[in-house]
Formats: C-alpha cells, sequence, structure tokens
C-alpha cells in the first residue's frame, strides 16, 4: 500500500509566512526558514513553498529566501510563484527545489508544462490550481485567486496531465482557510478524469478532515497551513491518528 503524505505549506509574502481565509484577511505568522526548521523536525512528508504574490506582482520569486529555505530540510521541496518561464524552473531547481509548481504561467503559456516536463522530467513540473465553483461548474481562478479565468477547471487538470504535468495541487478556493473539511466533491471530479498524484487543498481544520479525505484511494497527500503553523495540530500525532484508522502513513 502506497503512504499518505502531510505536507505544510509555506505562503510567503515579503519574506514572511503568512496566512489568510478564503484568499482574503491574511496576516503575518513567522519566518519561513524557521517554520521549515521546524516542519522538517516534525516529520512532514514534503514541503511547499509559495510567493503568494510574485504572480500579482509581476516579479520573479525570492531565491535568497528560498535557498535558506532549502538548506534547512531534508524532505521533498516544492516551490511556486512568479513561474512563468524555463528559466524560473531552472533558477528555482537550482536553489534547491525537488519540483516546481506552476499556476498562473500555465494559463498565459500553455507550452509551458510541455517543455519544462520534457527538459526536467514530469516528476519535477507539479500543476498547481485554485478552482471555485461558479454557476454550478468548477472554474478555475489565476493571480492568487482573484481573477477567473472562464477555464473549465476539469477540463484543465485532464489537459495539464496530457502535457506532461506529474502531480496536481487542487485547491479549493472555496473552503480555503475555513477548516471545515476538504472540498471532498471537487477533489473526486479532478480524481475521475487524471491519474496522477493529487495533493488536496483547503479546508482542513481537524484530523478527522484527513481520514475522511483519504477515504478516497486516489488523493495521495493532504496540504495544510493554519493549522500546522498555529500547532492546533501536530504532524507526528496526526501520522499516528491515521494509521490507527488504517491509513498508511510513513512515521
Amino acid at each position: 500500500m502506497i503512504t499518505k503524505r502531510i505536507i505544510p505549506c509555506l505562503d510567503v509574502r515579503n519574506g514572511r509566512v503568512v496566512k489568510g481565509v478564503n484568499f482574503e484577511g491574511i496576516q503575518d505568522v513567522a519566518s519561513p526558514v524557521e517554520m521549515a526548521r521546524f516542519y522538517n523536525e516534525s516529520g512532514a512528508d514534503e514541503l511547499v513553498f509559495y510567493d503568494i504574490t510574485a504572480s500579482v506582482e509581476e516579479r520573479k520569486l525570492f531565491t535568497d529566501i528560498l535557498t535558506e529555505v532549502a538548506q534547512e530540510i531534508f524532505i521533498p521541496l516544492t516551490v511556486g510563484g512568479g513561474i512563468n518561464t524555463l528559466e524560473d524552473f531552472d533558477r528555482v531547481l537550482k536553489c534547491g527545489a525537488d519540483k516546481v509548481s506552476v499556476n498562473s504561467g500555465a494559463i498565459r503559456d500553455q507550452g509551458l508544462i510541455p517543455a519544462a516536463a520534457k527538459k526536467y522530467g514530469d516528476q519535477c513540473v507539479v500543476l498547481s490550481m485554485d478552482v471555485k465553483r461558479v454557476d454550478g461548474r468548477f472554474m478555475l481562478f489565476a493571480r492568487g485567486g482573484r481573477e477567473n479565468t472562464g477555464i473549465d477547471a476539469l477540463e484543465w487538470a485532464e489537459r495539464g496531465v496530457k502535457n506532461g504535468a506529474g502531480e496536481l495541487v487542487v485547491n479549493s478556493i472555496d473552503t480555503d482557510g475555513v477548516k471545515k473539511g476538504f472540498d471532498i466533491e471537487m477533489l473526486k471530479a479532478v480524481a475521475d478524469r487524471v491519474n496522477v498524484p493529487i495533493i488536496a487543498s483547503g479546508g482542513a481544520g481537524c484530523m478527522e478532515d484527513f481520514r475522511e479525505l483519504f477515504q478516497d484511494p486516489r488523493i495521495d497527500a493532504g496540504l495544510a497551513a493554519s493549522i500546522f503553523h498555529f500547532k492546533e495540530i501536530q504532524i507526528g500525532d496526526l501520522k499516528r491518528y491515521l494509521r490507527e484508522n488504517g491509513i498508511e502513513m510513513r512515521i
């Protein structure tokens, strides 16, 4: 049986980890370097680092902080934010990232994912999606969840995988930061369309939410931020709880 993964997410703005609700009400949390060190020691399976305003501000990702973070950890690191070209992939990988997450950049340039997959391999390319319900449909949003692209999210996921994305991070704007559980309906809809690992994001509030998430064997990982940042749940405790409930974890 394949072990499930627990992945903390560092949303970084102006060099600090921040967190909001439904992509709004952003508050300062801590230093990304300190938090990376903490999660590396706490049993996280991987770490995700997003420079959340790089795309909106149309600038390149903070590589100095990223390099420091990469030096602190010995678990896989996925990095996203302002990834628009193959040069951006190269720069982030040279800073120590294991995988590169692309969101708005793939919407702007639909040749980016196939080019990156060809150069670096599918396993290195992560398609990150911010999804929200609009008139009963799952729609793809860009620019940090601010802009409805008009693209059907399920079709986009399928296209991204066909183009070479080796993994999906699927974030529900509807449940983001609300702590009422993952968006199971949306995740199942995505899983029906693709056959690559899916990382679920948005909505984790308690250990039971992860247990419910992993009832679907097609969901490979649960990503969360505030419940880990504010130590509402300790990763070690969560993994033991999940293992006791029949879900295979690396402890």
